[in-house]
């Protein structure tokens, strides 16, 4: 396992003795503590007495927009439940009163190796290879679904568009789990079953139970035992099997269709939909009480278009594994531009067949050029000015525009920071580690700069 970073910063006089006595406890633990914020998980952060809740807000925010994961330590200090909520909308992930000494320590050795477990796990190569993605946004999912299926057996929900990727997230939740005789992962897609033949899909059936019924056969509840059971397009059940799928799950018990004879299952369930089931209870289409035994844990997979930082990476990818080659080919940078902003309704799997038209057309010259793309994906006059709008401003005009419009100096800098940002990747083809080369900055800070610019849209009036 990796050593855990920490970042032990002090915003108040207390924070030195403090911060001995967590070195002195933690020093043995694989630990390595640092003083600056860059590169380090986590951030041990002493909240002082005399500081205000807005101060210790305004300390805290660039530690959350880096995905660092913060651990506030009060001394001498009771906080109320309003603070302790305020905290925890704002990105902290653990509040700690130091006056409990001793108990304090234990507590945060053990998030600390929990913590480091979970980045341990983001390198296997069912991640790197199939669930793609360094963003934010897709790595705080990540590690959201790591931490319950390695560590609890509960079931799960995803909720996600078609092609984000909910399958692969079931067999990764599937790899995890911890159990020492673990069973098979059963793949059911929802929409395809059968009224007629639905019993028989699930709980099996005896010889002779039905007509064509020649011989005996395992259900899905029997196939499942002891490993995990992925229902696919769970919003598409109908009711009377949502019935059924209750009570096996409640009483762990079912019978094979023609059989007097019950027999025992035991497995996880995953469930995936794009629909919005507590929308479908209302209507009527979906037991309440099932929902809440399918939903004990529930995961929003991204879309595509939120982590669109990701698609150059995706695109690498995809085209080393059609192309069945250890490097990709260097591709114009038009055409990467043109991918990552380009919409996708089908998410990554529409992007996944993009490339494999793109593959269709290269002559293997070892770089992919305009002659590669599908004509029917040229983009559109109107097209090429959003994605290059950003370029064709004049800074002289962008800091006119901003004074006008009554932006401090501190909200101009963001917004020309986020620019040369975004002309920087544009002229990289979207790569995040190529960009932030040329701006001679740690990539860190452009994913700062883009998680700044990007609360900064969401609060404007």
């Amino acid at each position: 396992m990796e050593k855990t970073i920490v970042c032990m910063i002090d915003v108040g006089e207390e924070g030195s003795p403090l911060f001995a006595a967590i070195q002195q406890k933690l020093g043995d633990e694989g630990v390595v503590f640092v003083r600056q914020p860059e590169g380090a998980g986590i951030a041990i952060v002493v909240w002082a007495d005399k500081l205000a809740v807005e101060t210790v807000m305004d300390y805290l925010q660039p530690l959350v927009l880096l995905d660092i994961k913060i651990v506030l330590l009060t001394v001498n200090k009771l906080l109320t439940d309003v603070v302790k909520w305020q905290l925890k909308q704002a990105g902290v992930h653990e509040v700690l009163e130091w006056n409990k000494g001793e108990e304090v320590l234990l507590h945060l050795t053990a998030r600390l190796k929990r913590w480091a477990q979970v980045e341990a796990l983001l390198s296997l190569d069912l991640v790197r290879n199939n669930l793609i993605g360094e963003s934010y946004t897709w790595k705080r999912f990540l590690r959201k679904v790591i931490e319950t299926a390695f560590f609890t057996s509960n079931s799960v929900l995803l909720i996600g568009e078609s092609g984000t990727g909910k399958e692969m997230t079931a067999r990764l939740i599937h790899e995890l789990d911890q159990r020492k005789e673990k069973g098979n992962l059963v793949l059911m897609d929802c929409t395809t079953i059968v009224p007629e033949l639905s019993g028989s899909e699930f709980y099996g059936h005896e010889k002779g139970a039905f007509t064509n019924a020649v011989y005996a056969r395992d259900g899905a509840f029997a196939m499942a035992d002891s490993g995990t059971l992925f229902l696919d397009e769970l919003g598409e059940l109908a009711l009377p099997l949502q019935a059924g799928l209750l009570r096996v799950i409640q009483e762990g018990m079912y019978k094979r269709v023609g059989s007097n004879t019950w027999r025992k299952t035991n497995f996880r369930l995953v469930c995936a939909t794009n629909r919005n089931v507590k929308e479908e209870i209302v209507q009527g289409n979906f037991r309440e009480d099932l929902y809440f035994r399918v939903a004990a844990s529930v995961f929003i997979i991204p879309p595509l278009r939120n982590r669109r930082e990701d698609i150059p990476e995706l695109v690498r990818t995809f085209l080393r594994q059609e192309l069945n080659t250890i490097v990709a080919p260097e591709m114009d940078g038009a055409i990467m531009n043109f991918l990552v902003h380009r919409d996708y309704p089908g998410n990554i799997r529409e992007l996944k067949q993009l490339v494999s038209q793109i593959v269709m057309r290269y002559a293997g010259q070892g770089f992919i050029t305009m002659g590669d793309m599908p004509e029917e994906e040229c983009p559109s006059p109107q097209q090429l000015q959003g994605f290059t709008a950003s370029s064709h401003n004049g800074l002289h005009q962008s800091i006119r525009l901003a004074i006008a419009s009554g932006k401090d100096l501190s909200r101009i800098k963001n917004e020309i920071a986020h620019l040369a940002m975004e002309i920087a990747l544009e002229d990289c083809g979207g790569n995040l580690k190529l960009a932030a080369r040329k701006l001679n900055v740690e990539v860190r800070t452009l994913q700062y700069i883009r998680k700044k610019n990007s609360s900064e849209v969401l609060n404007d009036p």
